[in-house]
């Protein structure tokens, strides 16, 4: 038997990650001998860099990284893709002939799961709600799908033009941004994608969208998972609009990983109903 190829995802808190369940199932898909596990990089100010480190001196060959260590990930390569310095962070990571590599696929996986549940982006009027490091990593993967207009609207207008600035020598000067604060948005009328990158619904709240942001044809994304309908989401459906949430982004950004790392590409649909069907068991609804 070969020596599975070892594989983690590091992150604090890190117990509740479904990043191990989805790799043991591409691993099945592919036949791909591999392990998976779950690394917690601590609170200490170097525990991340420490179980990095330690990670790949015990022969470990690929990392994904999330939340609190994105930033630091990026700083811990050697090399970096466009995506992963446009977002100025990384959530992937592999070591190629002693060299770290970073990439993020969060906007990536955003784009294909949007894509998954009808969100044309071709030519698409886009509003991105907030302007932190989750929208930060979805603006570059939106332009690079073809969305024509993209609005970054946050509480604070400032920061969402801050964002816009630093991102905009990373971006075609073909594609129209703007960026305002979301008291502004009303006379902005409808879009065909709405993608709530805000933490807002992890604490039970709706960025303040007005409901003149949505339309039948619009699809409102949340990039939150199994918190069902959130408010965001319950706004979003009474104005008509089509709703999804982000487990099906988890699910895209973890093949991108793993087909990165192996030159295999799984079938993130299977894999998403799989995981689908998992947090049900659990009583976790999934939109």
């Amino acid at each position: 038997m070969p020596t599975p190829a070892r594989y983690a995802v590091i992150g604090h808190p890190i117990a509740h990650s479904l990043s191990p369940f989805i790799h043991a199932l591409f691993a099945a898909q592919t036949g791909e001998c591999i392990t998976y596990e779950a690394l917690d990089g601590g609170a200490a100010v170097d525990g991340f860099e420490r179980v990095l480190a330690g990670f790949w001196a015990a022969g470990g060959c690929g990392a994904n990284v999330t939340l609190p260590f994105k930033l630091r990930a990026l700083q811990c390569a050697d090399e970096a893709s466009a995506e992963a310095r446009a977002a100025g962070a990384a959530n992937a990571l592999r070591l190629v002939d002693g060299r770290v590599e970073a990439h993020n696929f969060d906007g990536l996986g955003l784009v294909r799961d949007l894509a998954a549940h009808g969100g044309a982006l071709a030519g698409a009027r886009v509003l991105l709600l907030g302007a932190g490091g989750a929208a930060r990593g979805a603006l570059l993967p939106l332009v690079q799908a073809g969305a024509a207009r993209i609005v970054v609207a946050n509480r604070t207008a400032l920061r969402a033009q801050q964002l816009v600035q630093e991102l905009a020598a990373h971006l075609p000067a073909s594609v129209q941004l703007a960026a305002c604060a979301l008291d502004e948005l009303p006379a902005a009328g409808a879009f065909e994608v709405v993608v709530n990158a805000t933490s807002a619904s992890l604490g039970g709240a709706a960025p303040a969208v007005p409901a003149a942001a949505f339309a039948p044809q619009t699809l409102a994304y949340d990039m939150v998972y199994g918190k069902g309908l959130t408010p965001f989401l319950a706004l979003a459906r009474a104005a008509g609009a089509r709703c999804a949430d982000g487990l099906g982004m988890l699910v895209e950004q973890a093949a991108a990983s793993f087909a990165w790392w192996r030159g295999v590409q799984p079938d993130a649909a299977a894999a998403r109903a799989q995981v689908q069907r998992h947090l049900k068991q659990q009583g976790i609804e999934c939109l």
